[in-house]
């Protein structure tokens, strides 16, 4: 059994938590907001998907 591999990735903006997933590519959370939970391949991607998801949690707030 390996180690997972994680990462955090700042933006200035936000604050991600990246994890290798086994099938590849990152399964993306952030500690400022626990429903901010997505997949991507690339840190662009992650960090376009997380802004995303913040936009989304946002929007369902406010309703």
């Amino acid at each position: 059994m390996g180690l997972a591999k994680s990462w955090i990735v700042r933006d200035g903006q936000l604050v991600l938590n990246l994890e290798a997933a086994e099938e590849g590519g990152y399964v993306v959370t952030s500690p400022l907001d626990p429903e901010w939970i997505t997949e991507a391949e690339t840190v662009k991607e992650a960090i376009e998907n997380a802004r995303d998801a913040a936009e989304a949690s946002r929007a369902s707030r406010q309703k």
